[in-house]
């Protein structure tokens, strides 16, 4: 069973940092693609930052560059998301989401369960 499990989320004052950590496990071959997901209550949720787990790959939302970074570790399998110069406005429910291509038919797609980033002094 496929498993993400996020880490690192808390609250933290305007202009400080937090480290989120993704891992995944319960799939041996890995993830082609891992990206980190926002959602605010009564909003969709929306794609922070992507990373694919071979090359180089990366993409980060125009809100967030410049603050955020988005690395890997393949030999843990795990991928993070360093948050910095944090804003009241980053507050959300940030989702790990992994990615792995099917040749000739749709991903599959999985989620971890969430975890809380509340930026307020």
């Amino acid at each position: 069973q496929v498993q993400l499990v996020e880490s690192g989320g808390g609250l933290v004052q305007p202009g400080g940092s937090l480290r989120l950590s993704c891992t995944a496990s319960g799939f041996p071959f890995g993830m082609d693609v891992m990206s980190w997901y926002l959602q605010t209550p009564g909003k969709e949720r929306e794609l922070v930052a992507s990373i694919a787990t071979v090359g180089s790959s990366r993409y980060l939302a125009d809100s967030v560059k410049g603050r955020f970074t988005v690395s890997r570790d393949n030999a843990k399998r795990m991928i993070y998301l360093q948050m910095n110069s944090l804003k009241p406005e980053d507050t959300a429910v940030y989702y790990c989401k992994g990615i792995k291509f099917n040749t000739g038919g749709p991903s599959d797609d999985y989620w971890g369960q969430g975890i809380q980033v509340t930026v307020s002094s």
